[in-house]
C-alpha cells in the first residue's frame, strides 16, 4: 500500500520509503525533542539530533503525514 500525505488539498505519495538512506539537515526540534527535517514539505523526525546537524539517516517508518528515521552509525557507513 502506497503511503500518502496531504499537500494543500491533494494527497501526494510520501517522498521517502522505509529503508531508504538520505542525507538531511536538521532544521527544527519537535515537542518531544526529536530533530525535524523536511523533504518536499513532508516531515521526518530524527531522534537524538540537534538543529544544524547534517546526518545521514535511514527511514524506519512512514506514516500518513510524517516519517521516523534514525541516524546511520559510522560503522554502517564504512561497511
Amino acid at each position: 500500500m502506497e503511503r500518502r500525505f496531504r499537500f494543500g488539498t491533494f494527497f501526494q505519495p510520501a517522498p521517502v520509503k522505509e529503508g531508504q538512506e538520505i542525507d538531511v539537515i536538521i532544521d527544527d526540534i519537535g515537542s518531544r525533542g526529536d530533530g525535524i527535517t523536511r523533504i518536499q514539505g513532508f516531515l521526518i523526525f530524527v531522534p537524538q539530533t540537534k538543529i544544524g546537524e547534517r546526518p545521514k539517516v535511514k527511514i524506519v517508518k512512514v506514516k500518513g503525514r510524517f516519517a521516523i528515521a534514525e541516524k546511520v552509525s559510522k560503522k554502517e557507513e564504512e561497511s
